[in-house]
């Protein structure tokens, strides 16, 4: 099992190697074709690897065995099956739970001027860190399902309040009171101006912070707060930690190139947040009557089925209220026109 993590591990930051050492080893401008390709490629490897899941669980490899709530131990197809679908669904709600997280990123790169041409290079580190602080959320948190599994109920009731909370609360994210941002400014100087790609210069003998390491301190405590939610989310869905690692970390790992695909559009999807907040009061119920549900066969596809359609509903919907926007302004444009209006 332990080289099982080990080779994840060193896959992982292989991948990351080559993304930062041989396609963007010079700091440019990353076009959305660009974008789209690398999230075809991470998408690919996402469904891949739950090729990898199915045929890991149904022969053991590694010593890699699921297990039921009445501690019977799945084999054979059913093992593979059930962890193939806890996969795939852990996947999507920790992609679409870091969706959220864009417009964050994208309103700190516009409050520190992040030039267009290092973004790539920010998000880099940025993920690099939010790997690294998962991997200890999730260790934090598997230890207290395992300890005390009544704690399941907590984190469906934060679950559905966090729901309610995102419905009914229009969220600040001001930088001036970022805590971790304040801190670091008063720890160490920061230069006006940024100096290319780094995050450190040394000006007159002494060692000054970019507006760079600023922004990358902003966006790991942005990770930070959406991880409170992401990370009990995922035990509602698959309590094996092989599998709620591997989920997050696919996630991650398209998030950078999943934020220069839509940057651009990103205010399109006005009814994300509200697909979202519905999914996760559908995790939250789940966990809280999880006595109740989780006997019933079949579940795990119902889940990953009523997860992909709350979230196309989202998507539909905001793609269809843009639409008649568009095409409410053009019909008011004309009547300018005919009217005379200037």
């Amino acid at each position: 099992m332990v080289t099982l993590w080990i080779g994840f591990i060193a896959f992982v930051l292989a991948m990351l190697a080559l993304d930062l050492g041989v396609f963007h080893r010079k700091a440019h401008v990353v076009s959305v074709r660009e974008a789209l390709a690398w999230v075809g490629v991470w998408v690919s490897l996402a469904l891949m690897f739950s090729g990898f899941v199915y045929a890991a669980y149904y022969h053991q490899w590694f010593g890699l065995t699921l297990t039921n709530l009445d501690k019977t131990v799945l084999q054979g197809p059913a093992a593979a099956g059930t962890a193939f679908v806890q996969f795939l669904t852990g996947y999507v709600v920790e992609e679409s739970l870091s969706m959220d997280n864009m417009f964050v990123i994208a309103m700190i790169m516009g409050h520190f001027r992040v030039p267009a041409a290092v973004q790539h290079r920010l998000l880099y580190w940025g993920i690099l860190g939010a790997l690294v602080m998962r991997g200890a959320m999730i260790a934090a948190g598997n230890e207290l399902v395992h300890r005390f599994e009544w704690i399941l109920y907590v984190f469906g009731a934060f679950l559905v309040f966090t729901a309610v909370k995102m419905l009914v609360t229009k969220e600040s994210h001001d930088l001036k009171q970022n805590v971790l941002v304040r801190l670091t400014r008063k720890l160490m100087p920061v230069t006006e101006d940024f100096h290319g790609s780094h995050f450190m210069v040394r000006l007159d003998g002494k060692l000054w912070l970019t507006p760079l390491a600023v922004a990358l301190v902003a966006i790991e405590s942005a990770d930070v707060i959406f991880a409170v939610d992401s990370i009990p989310a995922i035990f509602g869905i698959t309590r094996d930690p092989f599998l709620i690692f591997t989920s997050n970390v696919f996630a991650i790992l398209g998030l950078r190139s999943l934020y220069f695909a839509l940057a651009g559009i990103m205010e399109k999807f006005r009814y994300l947040k509200i697909s979202l907040s519905v999914l996760l009061a559908f995790i939250g119920v789940k966990m809280l009557l999880k006595t109740w549900l989780e006997p019933i066969p079949g579940l795990n596809f119902w889940t990953l089925a009523v997860t992909v359609l709350i979230l196309a509903g989202g998507i539909v919907a905001s793609l269809l209220a843009d639409r008649r926007r568009n095409g409410d302004a053009e019909t008011r444009g004309h009547g300018d026109a005919e009217n005379g209006a200037p």
